[in-house]
């Protein structure tokens, strides 16, 4: 491709480039020498598993493999036992080296779902971080001010509150830049939260004689909610192991707005058709229940395959439409001492809500069905020897056989 259509590309969906001319000499240079960029993005393995909003850096890595160049899927290893300061209003929790090393390895494992294997360098920054003496983390320390630090605006809240700042926090963009100037980028990628930390990778390569990298940032991906950061914590999140019917269904649950936001992040839908699909929306030639299943089954072959995606999609017509149960259900057996068994009892023992308490807010708020009947009576008992079909919210289901 030419520069000017890599462009195109790299540009979609990115909130900043800094700087853009920069980042056109070296796709020239690249072009000219034939040598491919090193691009790279950085992942703290905090907690085990990836959902959507990760996938957002992932999706751009991977369009920078399908134009030649390498990828660096740089898991910190080292970095996540200090904990990312970014964004939070107190220290963080030190994760254990074996805490860390176990997310890793799942991290490993689901990057290649989006990612080409054979076109993808994963490294850990213990490989030249651990090495380093006292003497060098002075010598990085030295490299920049506690009046820069300052300028980072979680940083100076917490300043301004006195509220503590842990003096490990304030290596924790130096050892990131670091590894800027490890891998020598020429690009980096990373969320808006991590601006500031992407240009201390510039300055301190400068420090070290390299040209700076190009920052490239990308959106905080909205959840399910149309409104916040997907995340975990806020339930508003979509798992890229998920099964493929949750992974469906949640994407038909979102908004049309956040569809297209979807699409632009997450899409391999080429811009050209984006653009169709954004004018067929609009003059009502494309029906957004139509679009959001094209989506849904891009997604779902994507994480699981495109037989998956078939058969969630037939589920999903199946009972939203006909209100009928999937074809394919889990079939769990619970053991009863007694002959009867609370219901909210079975559904957190099912693994369908995390505890009983929370089985009995679901049956009180009317979003349990036995046997396709609304249950609104939390001191419902199942009955040793029989079998039901328990569906809990949209999207949960299980036949479940007391003995």
């Amino acid at each position: 491709m030419s520069v000017s259509e890599q462009l195109e590309i790299i540009s979609r969906g990115a909130v900043e480039i800094l700087l853009e001319k920069e980042l056109v000499e070296k796709l020239e240079r690249s072009e000219k020498t034939g040598v491919p960029l090193r691009v790279k993005a950085g992942f703290d393995p905090t907690a085990p598993d990836l959902h959507f909003g990760h996938t957002v850096l992932l999706q751009k890595l991977r369009q920078f493999q399908q134009l030649g160049h390498e990828v660096y899927f740089l898991i910190g290893d080292f970095t996540g036992m200090i904990g990312d300061p970014t964004g939070k209003s107190e220290t963080r929790k030190a994760l254990t080296r074996d805490d860390v090393l176990r997310n890793a390895e799942t991290y490993k494992e689901q990057v290649f779902k989006v990612l080409d294997p054979e076109k993808t360098k994963v490294v850990f920054n213990s490989e030249w971080l651990s090495p380093l003496q006292a003497s060098d983390l002075i010598a990085l320390a030295a490299k920049y001010t506690v009046a820069r630090m300052l300028e980072r605006e979680d940083f100076h809240n917490r300043f301004a509150n006195q509220q503590p700042i842990s003096i490990h926090e304030f290596l924790y963009p130096l050892i990131q830049g670091y590894d800027s100037v490890a891998l020598k980028a020429d690009i980096e990628l990373g969320g808006t939260d991590q601006k500031f930390n992407l240009l201390v990778g510039r300055e301190l390569q400068r420090e070290w004689g390299q040209a700076p990298q190009t920052v490239i940032t990308m959106p905080l991906l909205e959840g399910l909610d149309g409104i916040n950061k997907m995340s975990k914590s806020l339930g508003n999140y979509i798992g890229i192991n998920e099964a493929p019917d949750d992974i469906f269904g949640k994407i038909m649950s979102i908004s049309d707005q956040l569809m297209i936001r979807y699409y632009e992040l997450l899409s391999d839908l080429s811009l050209d058709k984006l653009e169709e699909l954004k004018a067929g929306l609009k003059d009502g030639s494309v029906h957004p229940m139509d679009a959001k299943k094209a989506l849904g089954r891009e997604l779902v072959s994507r994480y699981h395959s495109s037989h998956a995606a078939g058969i969630s999609e037939e589920n999903f017509v199946r009972r939203f439409r006909d209100n009928q149960v999937p074809e394919e259900i889990a079939d769990i057996s619970l053991s009863c001492a007694a002959g009867t068994m609370l219901l909210c009892k079975a559904l957190a023992e099912a693994g369908l809500v995390k505890s009983n308490s929370e089985g009995r807010r679901s049956i009180l708020q009317g979003g349990v069905k036995v046997d396709s009947e609304k249950v609104g009576d939390e001191s419902y008992e199942l009955y040793k020897g029989k079998e039901y079909v328990v569906q809990v919210g949209k999207r949960r289901f299980a036949r479940l056989k007391v003995g």
